[in-house]
C-alpha cells in the first residue's frame, strides 16, 4: 500500500517541476567558491609551507537539473604563530554547465556551456592546543574572491529580461564567513586529519534567490554553509568538501 501511495506522489512532484516555465541562471561558483586552506599544525617542525592541489567539483545548477562539472587547480601558502595562523592563495577553474532543463524547440536552448575562472583565497584561525596532539581552531574566517569568464557568463547577460528568464549576471563574486575546525595528529606522527564547518555568504544583490513572485523552484539559499575533510600523509593531503556541492581535491604539501 505504501508504495502505490509514494508512487503517484513522486509522480506529481516531478510534475510540478517539470511544468515549471521560469528558468533560473547565477554564477557558475556561487555558493562553491570557498575552498578548504591547509594549513601547519602547532607542533609541526617546520611552521610555513606551500600547498598545491587538483580537483573535481560537481555543483546543480539553480534550475536543479542542469549539472556544472570543473576541475580546479590551487596554490596556497600558510604560516602558524603562537595561537594564529593565516593561509593566502589563487586558484582556477575550467568547467562546462550541462542543460537538462531548457528542451529542444525552446528559446535559447543549449546542450553545455563553458566556464572558468580564476581568483584568491585567504583563510586565519585564532587555535589552542592542551595536549600537543590537537589544534582546536576554535573560530576562524574565509574569504574568497572570484572572476568568472566563458560562454555561460555571456549567456547569462544575453537573455537577461527575456520572458521567464531570471539571471544573476555578476561575473566578480565576494564570499566571506566564519569557521570552526579541529586538526590532530593521527596514531602515526605524519598522519593528520581535519574537520572544519563554514558559515558564510556571497556579498551582493540575490535577490533573484529569494523571488516569490515566479514559478521555478531552486535550492541555492541566502546561507552558505560546507563542512570539510582533510588528511594528510607525509607530504600528501587529499581534502573532500560539500555543501550544496562536492569537492575533493588531492594534493603536495612543500
Amino acid at each position: 500500500m505504501k508504495i502505490k501511495f509514494y508512487l503517484p506522489a513522486a509522480a506529481l512532484i516531478l510534475g510540478l517541476l517539470s511544468s515549471c516555465s521560469d528558468h533560473v541562471y547565477g554564477p557558475a561558483l556561487h555558493k562553491s567558491d570557498i575552498a578548504y586552506m591547509p594549513k601547519p599544525m602547532s607542533m609541526d617542525s617546520v611552521k610555513s609551507a606551500t600547498y598545491v592541489s587538483a580537483g573535481l567539483v560537481l555543483d546543480f545548477g539553480n534550475n536543479l537539473t542542469d549539472q556544472l562539472t570543473s576541475g580546479q587547480l590551487n596554490i596556497s601558502e600558510a604560516h602558524t604563530f603562537k595561537n594564529f595562523n593565516l593561509a593566502y592563495g589563487a586558484f582556477t577553474s575550467l568547467g562546462s554547465y550541462a542543460n537538462y532543463d531548457l528542451q529542444q524547440g525552446d528559446a535559447h536552448y543549449f546542450k553545455d556551456k563553458f566556464f572558468g575562472a580564476v581568483g584568491g583565497r585567504l583563510s586565519g584561525n585564532f587555535y589552542i592546543n592542551n595536549d600537543g596532539r590537537t589544534d582546536i581552531r576554535i573560530i576562524g574566517f574565509e574569504a574568497a574572491y572570484s572572476h568568472e569568464f566563458g560562454d555561460y557568463a555571456k549567456f547569462r547577460k544575453d537573455v537577461t529580461g527575456d520572458p521567464n528568464f531570471y539571471t544573476d549576471t555578476r561575473t566578480e563574486l565576494f564570499t566571506g564567513g566564519l569557521t570552526s575546525e579541529i586538526v590532530f595528529h593521527g596514531r602515526k606522527p605524519n598522519t593528520q586529519m581535519g574537520f572544519r564547518i563554514f558559515v558564510g555568504e556571497t556579498f551582493g544583490n540575490d535577490n533573484i534567490y529569494n523571488n516569490n513572485k515566479n514559478d521555478y523552484v531552486t535550492y541555492k539559499t541566502p546561507t552558505y554553509v560546507a563542512f570539510s575533510y582533510f588528511i594528510q600523509l607525509k607530504q600528501y593531503f587529499a581534502v573532500v568538501e560539500g555543501g550544496t556541492y562536492v569537492q575533493f581535491r588531492v594534493g603536495l604539501k612543500f
